[in-house]
C-alpha cells in the first residue's frame, strides 16, 4: 500500500508529542512492506524552536536515530498535492496542519482522489477550543481516527465528520524497551512539557513538593518552562534537563528508579478516558509508572500496571513505597511493560488501521454513522 502522511512535523518533537506515535507508526508502516511519503511544512514551528533550542544537529540526530524515516520539507505555498498524492491509496491527515491544506485535500479528494483520506486527531481542542475543530472542511474525508471514544463521539454527534474511530496512541516497542546495566543517577524523573498553564499547580504539588519533602534525587525533562517554574525545582533540588527527543527517553528511564505522568487538566476533566504518549512509553520500558488520578474509561490498562493517585499526600506514600519496596517495584515493571506488548504497540495500532481501511472500501458511508 503507498501511504501519504501530512504532518507538523516528524523530523521534531520539540513539544510535540504527537511525533512519537507518528513516528512509531510510520516504521511500523515501512516493516511491514508499506511505501509511506511523509510530508511537514518546511517552517513548522516545532522545528525552529528546536534548533533554537538544541541546534541543527538536532536534525542530524533524528535521522541518526530514525534511519528508515524521511520527510519531504514543503513550502505551503507551492506544494503540488498531485504529486504528493501520486499513487496513493491512503491519506492520513494530522490535526496539527492548516486548514488551508486539510480544506485542499478534502477537495482533491472529491474531484477526482481514489485513495482513503482521514483526519487524524490527537489533541484535547475538540473541547478546548471547538471552534478551530469547526472550522476544518472534512466533508470529502472519509473518516476521523481520534486518539479516544470521547473524542470520536463528539466529531459525529456535532457533526464535523460523518463517521470515525477511536484510534489509541501507543509505544514504538521498537524503541521504547527496558535497557539493563545502566548506572542509577536518581529515583524519579519525569518528562513532560510545561505548557499553557495546564498543569503548573498540579506539578509542584505532586512532583515538586512530594520530592523536596521526600529529600530524593530527582530530574525534570520538558520544555516551555518559566522561569518561576525553574526557581521552583530548583528551590526543591530537582535536576531540570531541558528537552529530551524521544529516542533518548529509554536510556533515560533506565538511569532512574521511577517516573511519574501528570496529565493536563482537559485530559483529566473534559476527556476521560485518553491516555496520551507518556503512559504507555515508560510502561513499554519497564520503569515503574505513578500517575496522578485519570478515568480509564474504556479498561486499556489493568488493575497493577500502574500506581494511580488522587492526593498530593497519595504520591508521597506511592513514591515512598515504590522505592523502598523491590517487589513492588518489580511487579509493576512486569505487569505494565506485559499489557503494553499485548495490547498497546503500534503494531497493533496499524493492524487497527487497515482494518478501518478495509472497513471503508467495503462499505463507503451514505449516512452520517458512528462507526
Amino acid at each position: 500500500m503507498r501511504v501519504v502522511l501530512f504532518c507538523h512535523s516528524l523530523i521534531s518533537d520539540w513539544n510535540h508529542g504527537n511525533a512519537h506515535f507518528l513516528r512509531g507508526v510510520v516504521r511500523e508502516l515501512v516493516a511491514q512492506g508499506h511505501y509511506v511519503r511523509v510530508l511537514e511544512p518546511q517552517d513548522a514551528w516545532s522545528i525552529r524552536n528546536l534548533v533554537a533550542d538544541a541546534g541543527v544537529t538536532a536534525i542530524d540526530d533524528f535521522h541518526a536515530a530514525y534511519p528508515e524515516l524521511s520527510c519531504l520539507r514543503y513550502d505551503p505555498e507551492r506544494l503540488d498535492l498531485e504529486a504528493a498524492l501520486d499513487g496513493a491509496h491512503l491519506v492520513l491527515v494530522h490535526e496539527w496542519n492548516d486548514p488551508l491544506l486539510v480544506e485542499r485535500l478534502g477537495r482533491h479528494r472529491a474531484g477526482r482522489g481514489r485513495y482513503v483520506l482521514l483526519f487524524h486527531d490527537t489533541h484535547h481542542r475538540c473541547i478546548s477550543d471547538e471552534a478551530a475543530i469547526a472550522g476544518f472542511d472534512l466533508d470529502a474525508y472519509d473518516g476521523v481516527l481520534a486518539f479516544g471514544e470521547v473524542i470520536r463521539d463528539r466529531y459525529v454527534r456535532k457533526g464535523w465528520a460523518r463517521r470515525a474511530w477511536a484510534w489509541h496512541e501507543a509505544a514504538d516497542v521498537r524503541l521504547a524497551r527496558p535497557i539493563e546495566g545502566s548506572s542509577v543517577d536518581g529515583e524519579v524523573v519525569w518528562i513532560g512539557n510545561w505548557g499553557d498553564n495546564e498543569r503548573s499547580a498540579e506539578i509542584r504539588s505532586y512532583l515538586v513538593d512530594p520530592v523536596a519533602e521526600l529529600g530524593i534525587r530527582a530530574r525534570v525533562h520538558g520544555v516551555r518552562y518559566p522561569q518561576s517554574a525553574l526557581d521552583a525545582l530548583a528551590r526543591a533540588g530537582v535536576e531540570y534537563g531541558g528537552w529530551l527527543a524521544n529516542y533518548c527517553v529509554p536510556q533515560t528511564f533506565a538511569h532512574f528508579r521511577a517516573t511519574v505522568h501528570i496529565p493536563r487538566r482537559p485530559y483529566v476533566q473534559a476527556l476521560p478516558g485518553v491516555p496520551t504518549i507518556r503512559v504507555f512509553e515508560a510502561l513499554a520500558c519497564g520503569i515503574p509508572l505513578i500517575s496522578c488520578w485519570w478515568e480509564d474509561r474504556m479498561k486499556l490498562f489493568r488493575e497493577g500496571d500502574m500506581l494511580m493517585v488522587r492526593t498530593p499526600a497519595q504520591m508521597r506514600e506511592a513514591l515512598r513505597d515504590v522505592l523502598n519496596d523491590p517487589d513492588l517495584a518489580r511487579a509493576l515493571c512486569v505487569r505494565g511493560r506485559e499489557t503494553i506488548l499485548a495490547r498497546h504497540t503500534c503494531t497493533h495500532r496499524v493492524a487497527e488501521l487497515m482494518r478501518i481501511v478495509e472497513t471503508i472500501i467495503q462499505a463507503p458511508l451514505q449516512e452520517p454513522t458512528l462507526a
